[in-house]
C-alpha cells in the first residue's frame, strides 16, 4: 500500500493569521500520526508565510513516522535547514521565491549537472531524496542520470482533467512510472490529489510508494473531522 504523508502547511497558514498558536501545529502532527499516516510533510518557503523555519525544528523532535521537507534547494537557508534537521526524505521543487504553489517540475535535462551536485550532499548526508518531476518519459530519464532515489510526480494535470477524461489523462503518468521501475526509480506523488481521484490514480501507478496531500486533505477536514478525513484517505490508498 502507498503511504499517506499529510503536508501541514495549511495547518500553519491558519495559524499563522491571527498569530499566536492556534490551532497548534506540533499537537496536530503528533495527531495526524496517531490516526493513522505514514508520514508529514512540510514546504517551507523563504518568506515563512506558512511553515516557519523553527517549525521543522520542533517537529523534527516528534514526528515518529517518515518526515519529508519539500523546497528550492537553491535557497541556501533551504539547504542549511535540511543538513540540520536531517529528515527521512528530502523533496527538491523548482518553484521561484513567492512562488503561491509548486506548478512544474524540475527539466532534469538542462538542471542535470546542479541537481547531481546538490542530490550528493543530501545523499553523503544520508538523507533520501526525491525530485518534483513532470510526468514526460524525458524528465524521468534525466532523473536517473541525477542520482536522485526517488521522483515525485507533479499530478496537477491529472486532477484538472480527472473528471472529464481520466482515462486518457492518467495515461502518461502510468508510462512515467513503467519507466521509473525499469530505471530503479521510487515513485513518489502529490498535487491536488484528493478523495475523488486518489483511488484511480493509486490503481494506475505501479510501484506508487507515497503520497503527499495537503490542502485538500485540510479543506476535507474542516467537514469531516481530521481523525475521520486521514482514514478516509488511507482508506482510498488500501
Amino acid at each position: 500500500m502507498a503511504k499517506l504523508s499529510v503536508n501541514i502547511n495549511k495547518i500553519a497558514t491558519l495559524r499563522n493569521s491571527r498569530g499566536g498558536n492556534m490551532p497548534d501545529l506540533i499537537k496536530a502532527a503528533i495527531d495526524i500520526e496517531r490516526f493513522g499516516a505514514e508520514g508529514i510533510t512540510v514546504h517551507p518557503r523563504p518568506d515563512e508565510r506558512h511553515i516557519k523555519y523553527a517549525d521543522v525544528y520542533e517537529l523534527k523532535k516528534v514526528v515518529k513516522t517518515e518526515f519529508n521537507i519539500e523546497g528550492n534547494p537553491k535557497e541556501q537557508k533551504f539547504v542549511d535547514l535540511v543538513l540540520a534537521v536531517k529528515p527521512t526524505q528530502v523533496t527538491l521543487v523548482p518553484d521561484s521565491t513567492g512562488q503561491l504553489t509548486s506548478d512544474h517540475g524540475w527539466d532534469t535535462i538542462s538542471n542535470k549537472d546542479y541537481l547531481k551536485e546538490i542530490i550528493s550532499v543530501f545523499k553523503n548526508a544520508g538523507i533520501r531524496t526525491s525530485i518534483f518531476v513532470d510526468a514526460d518519459l524525458k524528465m524521468v530519464e534525466g532523473a536517473k542520470e541525477t542520482g536522485t532515489d526517488r521522483i515525485e510526480l507533479y499530478t496537477e494535470s491529472y486532477a484538472h482533467y480527472y473528471k472529464e477524461k481520466r482515462e486518457e489523462i492518467i495515461k502518461p503518468f502510468t508510462a512515467a512510472a513503467l519507466r521509473a521501475n525499469e530505471l530503479g526509480l521510487g515513485i513518489n506523488a502529490g498535487h491536488d490529489l484528493n478523495l475523488d481521484n486518489l483511488k484511480f490514480f493509486k490503481q494506475n501507478i505501479p510501484g506508487l510508494l507515497e503520497v503527499s496531500i495537503g490542502h485538500a486533505l485540510i479543506s476535507d477536514a474542516l467537514y469531516f473531522g481530521l481523525e475521520n478525513t486521514v482514514q478516509m484517505y488511507l482508506r482510498e490508498l488500501g
